[in-house]
This record gives structure tokens, sequence and C-alpha cells, in this order.
């Protein structure tokens, strides 16, 4: 039986609704080759998106790699995980992809050892020889694949803000682009879940990835689209939700995708045939408490100053944080210490800026705030 709701997982098929427009764009960019950096806040359909347009690009004449580097560390991680993505997703058989690493790796001792990564696909683990020159081979990698085979190859490198934390991060971002600025079959789509992280990879004049591709900012997922989905489901399964209660649920969760159906499917469990307002509320106080643990976590070991601030957002306060007014009713201290704590908050991706006002990253955080 197929899932009604999907979450904590890339949705695709019927649970992938709306982005029409940005599937279409992204299939586009792949076809023709277009540098991609698809930027916008955690758990709106990123990840689904990419791979949702892969299979409606792949074909024959190209193929379309994914890679999540979520787990590297280095450079030198990032690089292997990549090679061996490259590799295994541009080959039909096992005997192929091992030929083009003994192929395409002349600077490798090929001491194939292919075995299952956690995710149950194959990887491989290469030792490499002198590390610079190594490394550029294996960045090198798609442009000679999609040269020998005739092809397009398009990478698509999720958590890629990752390599922002990497020892000497900027010479390897510059490595990074003066390889690939220069491929020709070869193309590459980047995003990851840290969206200020993101957008200073690109959107910084001083920094080796500034104007590197076209950017697709993800917005959220029209309120008219999820009614429709939600109610269609419940109808689907002989219950029935008013388009109110759809509306409900999604301003709840301030649109956010992931939690728009696990809601809905809090929701859904609780309805024998027609959906009451004590089974909103009651769904609701599951999914926040389904995140407590979490949110205890990430506010550990935060200061008076940032856990004040933090409630300021979750209270709406969503600019003029650093006015007088605001730094008095919320105990923030000055406003030069206001600027002091945004900084860190944004970097512990706790809170985001979209359109130059603040707003906490998790919808749901604001609601265990005002718990606690």
């Amino acid at each position: 039986m197929d899932k009604l709701f999907v979450f904590g997982k890339t949705v695709s098929g019927d649970a992938f609704t709306d982005r029409e427009k940005e599937t279409e764009k992204l299939v586009a960019n792949f076809k023709y080759g277009i540098n991609t950096f698809i930027v916008s806040p955690r758990r709106w359909g990123k990840t689904s998106l990419v791979k949702k347009a892969k299979v409606l690009a792949e074909g024959p004449k190209l193929k379309i790699v994914y890679v999540d580097v979520q787990h590297c560390h280095s450079r030198e991680e990032f690089c292997e995980r990549f090679a061996s993505a490259v590799l295994t997703q541009t080959a039909g058989k096992m005997d192929e992809w091992v030929e083009n690493a003994r192929s395409f790796l002349s600077r490798f001792s090929i001491g194939l050892n292919a075995s299952p990564d956690p995710t149950g696909e194959l990887s491989l683990r290469l030792n490499m020889l002198p590390k610079e020159r190594s490394m550029e081979e294996l960045l090198q990698l798609p442009e000679r694949i999609a040269q020998k085979k005739g092809v397009r190859v398009v990478v698509c490198i999720d958590e890629f803000q990752q390599i922002g934390n990497y020892p000497d991060s900027l010479r390897f971002q510059a490595e990074l682009r003066s390889v690939w600025q220069h491929h020709q079959q070869a193309s590459y789509c980047l995003f990851g879940s840290r969206k200020h992280l993101m957008e200073s990879l690109f959107d910084d004049t001083s920094k080796p990835f500034y104007k590197f591709g076209d950017i697709i900012y993800l917005q959220r997922i029209p309120l008219e689209y999820w009614v429709k989905y939600i109610t269609s489901k419940f109808k689907q399964e002989g219950k029935s939700i008013t388009r109110k209660q759809s509306e409900w649920i999604v301003n709840q969760v301030d649109g956010n995708s992931s939690y728009v159906q696990q809601l809905a499917w809090y929701v859904f469990l609780r309805t024998a045939k027609k959906v009451g307002e004590t089974i909103l509320r009651e769904a609701f106080d599951e999914l926040v408490d389904q995140c407590a643990d979490v949110f205890e976590a990430k506010t550990e070991g935060l200061t008076a100053y940032q856990m004040n601030y933090l409630r300021a957002v979750a209270d709406g306060v969503n600019d003029g944080l650093s006015s007088s007014q605001t730094i008095s009713n919320y105990n923030l201290g000055s406003s030069a210490n206001v600027a002091i704590i945004m900084k860190s908050l944004l970097e512990k991706d706790l809170i985001q800026k979209i359109d130059k006002k603040i707003f906490l990253t998790d919808p749901i955080m604001g609601h265990w705030i005002k718990r606690t």
C-alpha cells in the first residue's frame, strides 16, 4: 500500500506536490549543462526536487549522479565520495566502473575495495598517491567519462555547504572551481540544508564560487496546493477534513513541507471519519513532543541572552531586534550584543534570514520555546 503522507525522507510520485516551475527549470539546466545552486530553508524539499528532476531528465545521453557529502569532513573524503559516486552511477555494470577506475585513475593505488556503504549502495575505497595531483584527477572524472562515452554528466552534490568547514576551505573551493569551470560535457548542481552557508559560498564576490551558475530559490509551496493534497488524501481513505482544517495544518507549521506531511499524518491517524478540533490540537501536541528532545539538544549550552533572542523571534519579533524596546522587553543586553547573538545563532543554524527578516530555522521550535 502506498504511503499517504511522507516525511523524514525524500518524497516522490504523488507525494511530491507542486514545484512544477522549479522542476521544469532544473530539468532544462540538467539537459543543457547549466551549473545550478539551489537555495531554501531546511526541509523545503530540495533533495526531493533534485531527485524528481533526475528521473525526468536522465536518459541514454544524460547521466545524472547524486552524492551526499554531509559526512565528509575533509577534502580527501569529499573527493573520494565524489569519485565513487561518479564511477558507479555513470556505469551500468560493476565490471564497467571497475574498468573506468583503472582507466581514469592512473595516479591511484587501485586496491579496489568495493563494499556496501550505509545506504546499501556500492562504493569505492581508493588509495591516493601524491595528494594534490590525485585530487585533481578525481575532480576531472565527470568530464573525462562524459567525453569517453559521448554523453553529458550532471553531478548533484547534497550538503555542499560542508566544504566551508574543511581545513583551508577557501583554497579547496578555488581548486574545485578551477577544475569544474572548464568542463564542457559535465555540469554541477550544488545544494544543501543550511541556507545562509550556501548563500555565503556563491553570493560573496570574494568567494571562488561567486557567479558559478544559475540560482534557484525555492519558495513555499502555495497553500492551495497543500489544501488540495491533504483533502484528497483523506477522501481517498473515506475520511473528511475541511478546507479550513487543512489550512490550519499548513499554517501551524509555517508551510514547512516535511512538517505539513507529518502533522497531516498525525491528524489522519486520529480520525475515524471526520476531523474535529480536538484531533487537530492533540496531533499538533504530539508533533511538538516528538521534536522536544532534538530542540533540547540544540539549545543546550546557549547563553541566557541567546535563549532570550530565540524567545523574541518565537513571539514574532522578526525585525527591529536591536531596538531599545525589544532589547528591554527581552533582556538582550545592548544593540552590539544583539549583533553578536545573531551571528552566533546563524552559525548554529537556529535562525535564518529571509528578506532581511529573522525567523527560526525550525518553525516547530517556536512552539516548543513558548512551552518551556
